[in-house]
């Protein structure tokens, strides 16, 4: 097996435990929104697996994806296997790549973790306790309110680059010989929109935690959805994001398998 062989393959084991991960957190949204209870965010979603039958196994095999992925995003964020550019808008797309790469060795790391019994099963949301901790250690950094209000408007940017995702639906990257059929973007833009809205929630937080300095404001994925849950109408519109949640790990599942992959050549 080639190097691009093996680096596609991890890329494709990666988007599908990203799949499994939301339309985990699909389901539980749901579950919430219907009966009550506990929202969980991406590793309370891996906790989840620990009991499961051969869920160590399973959660092995997501951080093996989670570092493909991770390693791929990145090489795209250094190398630009795709041909993004350097003006402005490819800066943001590779920056886009840097930071989900970031996210992913997190996830890695929680997985694995998870997977060799080095953490108790993670019940809620500890996103939230890790943007809580990042956004208090970066407040009390010097221009620290400027600075997390800067990552904040970047969260707000790529939930509008979600949302223009969803509106165009175009998702050329799975092209190949046809175009894709209209019910996986249809998927595709359900997802994105869900996806999208979130950004945007924790892109407020995360503001709202500079202007008041007070950490406690911030929060992740978790706490977004408990913040669509206690609105007006709240079950309602939180039933309806966890739908699109869930379509979201759908259409990753679909990438994993038809998405095409470009992979950086070794030494970059």
């Amino acid at each position: 097996m080639t190097y691009n062989d093996r680096m596609t393959l991890l890329a494709r084991i990666g988007f599908a435990a990203r799949g499994l991960v939301y339309v985990l957190i699909g389901w539980f949204a749901l579950d919430v929104a219907i009966n009550g209870g506990q929202i969980k965010d991406n590793q309370g979603a891996l906790g989840t697996l620990v009991n499961a039958p051969l869920g160590h196994i399973l959660l092995a095999i997501c951080a093996l994806g989670f570092i493909g992925y991770a390693v791929w995003r990145l090489t795209e964020a250094i190398t630009d296997p795709e041909n993004r550019g350097r003006d402005v808008k490819g800066n943001f797309e590779r920056a886009g790549y840097a930071v989900s790469g970031i996210t992913h060795i997190m996830l890695a790391v929680a997985a694995a973790r998870l997977a060799f019994k080095q953490a108790a099963s993670q019940g809620g949301s500890p996103g939230d306790q890790s943007a809580e901790s990042w956004s208090a250690w970066l407040l009390s950094q010097p221009g620290g309110v400027v600075l997390l209000i800067i990552v904040g408007l970047l969260f707000i940017l790529v939930a509008v680059a979600q949302g223009h995702k969803a509106y165009k639906a175009r998702f050329d990257e799975l092209d190949n010989d046809v175009p894709a059929p209209d019910y996986v973007r249809w998927i595709g833009r359900l997802g994105y929109a869900s996806r999208g809205l979130i950004f945007a929630v924790v892109g407020w937080f995360l503001i709202s935690a500079a202007l008041n300095n007070d950490a406690d404001r911030a929060g992740g994925l978790g706490e977004a959805l408990r913040q669509l849950r206690v609105q007006e109408g709240g079950a309602t519109i939180l039933a309806v994001v966890a739908l699109g949640l869930g379509l979201f790990g759908l259409f990753s599942m679909i990438e994993a398998r038809y998405r095409r992959i470009r992979v950086a050549k070794p030494g970059f």
